[in-house]
């Protein structure tokens, strides 16, 4: 027997752009029913494993001040940096080599700031992000990677912020409730089929809103789409995220939009579990690869390790890491650079080994042809440029010359015992081909590139912003801006 529940607005989906579109309907006088497949437990989508860095636009610290707390000592203390609306637009065109849908952008960038103050009026709190992207210079500190701001507890902190608020809302959640279908009355959509406990229940409602992940935990439609090898990628977040929210509208004509083939994929720890651990998070990740070398089962490199900072490549390499024989790759460093490993490489739960020699270190390299790894370290330390001085706080030109491929920035020779290395593979974080929506409005378009009435899409579900690769922080970010916007129209067109 099926069962029938009425509500203003649903929303599908429970993390960061979910909670933000249920909280926005609900300002709008809506009442909102929130559809969750996973059950309180493993409850919050993606969000719950991002680390919780947000890249937004600003200009000064007295914008910050919109954001966090900064006293005067502080600020004077510290390089706070910018990100422009300018600086933040050159870093997604570049890394998306210019494929980034140029309205879906517009919306990204300049809504940033605003969405970010909004979060706060909503209770969630932030700080600054002295742990991972600063460091202190003559006696300053400074702030790299354009992202000075960080969520208080990370991601898992950032849904926890979202859950209380949606509480004191009374908006209600129904967890371990998979939707499985569109609701229609003609060409509109009128709510969302679901299953829980083994019965269907018919949620109706004036407006729904699509913000269930991508197809990243669907190893499946990983191969299908991103193409053969991708079925043995890890999966660094939820296992609920099945691309069914992109199946249950393209069945009813939603149009596709953006770089299906691409995903969101880092270097990940070899033996980490199948798919994201909430006791350990984000911390099976190793982004300091910058100031390493990357070799593969061929004992090779294989990418410019300093072409940028991590933020900039992390997003793209897993992707490379998946393409070696094996689908592994080693990072390897010297002790000049161990204070610099951020705080994953610290943990119990990895895969490492550390050696005296290089030649020790070579034998202890599962997988990898020992005498190609030495004789590329050996050449690679004969093409350090040995006249430019080393700097991690800025893309310091101290590069390689003569070898392929090179290595671009924070290139020191390796020579100073002892000698670690970490193994790592591709850990798939979020997939970038999504729905085509109106960027005025969130509401989905068909094929024909009309809006499909009644139904909106936010999130990891939106197609067209990145291709390639992705400028770390602009995740939740992105979420959050698509997230309220769609939530606000969906809430307005409820209750109109």
């Amino acid at each position: 027997m099926e069962k029938d529940i009425h509500y203003d607005v649903i929303v599908v989906g429970k993390g960061n752009a979910a909670l933000c579109a249920a909280l926005a309907a609900h300002d709008k006088g809506a009442r909102v029913g929130v559809l969750e497949a996973a059950h309180p437990e493993e409850s919050g989508g993606n969000s719950r494993f991002a680390g919780g860095v947000m890249r937004f636009a600003f200009h000064s610290v007295e914008e910050l001040r919109q954001v966090i707390d900064i006293t005067e000592q502080e600020e004077a203390d510290a390089d706070w940096g910018t990100n422009t609306t300018e600086e933040f637009f050159d870093d997604l065109f570049r890394l998306t080599q210019l494929r980034t849908d140029p309205e879906l952008s517009e919306v990204l960038v300049t809504q940033s700031l605003d969405v970010m103050t909004w979060l706060r009026s909503k209770g969630v709190k932030f700080v600054a992000n002295y742990g991972r992207q600063s460091a202190v210079v003559n006696g300053r500190r400074k702030f790299f990677g354009r992202m000075p701001v960080e969520v208080s507890g990370g991601g898992y902190g950032l849904v926890e912020f979202l859950d209380k608020a949606a509480g004191k809302a009374g908006i209600d959640i129904h967890y371990s409730t998979r939707a499985k279908g569109l609701l229609l009355d003609g060409d509109r959509v009128t709510g969302v089929r679901a299953s829980h406990g083994g019965q269907v229940v018919n949620f109706h409602a004036k407006s729904v809103v699509l913000a269930c992940g991508g197809f990243e935990a669907n190893p499946e439609m990983r191969t299908r789409y991103l193409g053969p090898g991708w079925e043995l990628a890890k999966v660094r977040g939820t296992r609920f995220n099945q691309g069914d929210g992109l199946k249950m509208a393209m069945d009813i004509g939603a149009g596709s939009h953006g770089n299906w083939s691409g995903a969101h994929a880092t270097g990940w720890d070899l033996n980490a579990p199948p798919y994201g651990d909430l006791s350990v998070g984000d911390q099976f990740q190793k982004h300091s690869y910058i100031f390493g070398l990357l070799i593969n089962a061929e004992g090779k490199r294989f990418v410019d390790e300093g072409w940028d900072f991590h933020s900039f490549t992390y997003a793209k390499y897993g992707g490379e890491v998946l393409k070696q024989t094996g689908q592994f790759a080693w990072q390897v460093f010297d002790s000049k650079v161990s204070k610099l490993l951020r705080s994953e490489y610290r943990i119990k739960m990895m895969t490492k080994v550390s050696a005296n020699t290089l030649e020790e270190l070579a034998e202890k390299l599962e997988g990898v042809d020992a005498k190609a790894f030495l004789d590329t370290v050996y050449a690679y330390n004969a093409a350090v440029k040995k006249d430019v001085e080393f700097n991690h706080t800025i893309k310091d030109g101290k590069a390689t010359e003569g070898i392929s491929p090179p290595k671009s920035n924070w290139a020191q020779v390796l020579d100073t015992p002892p000698y670690d290395a970490y193994a790592t593979t591709c850990g798939i974080t979020f997939t970038f081909g999504g729905l085509s929506i109106n960027p005025a409005s969130g509401q989905v378009r068909d094929v024909t590139g009309q809006n499909i009435e009644g139904l909106y899409c936010a999130g990891e579900m939106v197609g067209g912003l990145f291709y390639f690769s992705y400028p770390s922080g602009t995740g939740l970010v992105s979420g959050a801006v698509f997230g309220r916007l769609a939530g606000d129209n969906a809430g307005r067109a409820a209750m109109s």
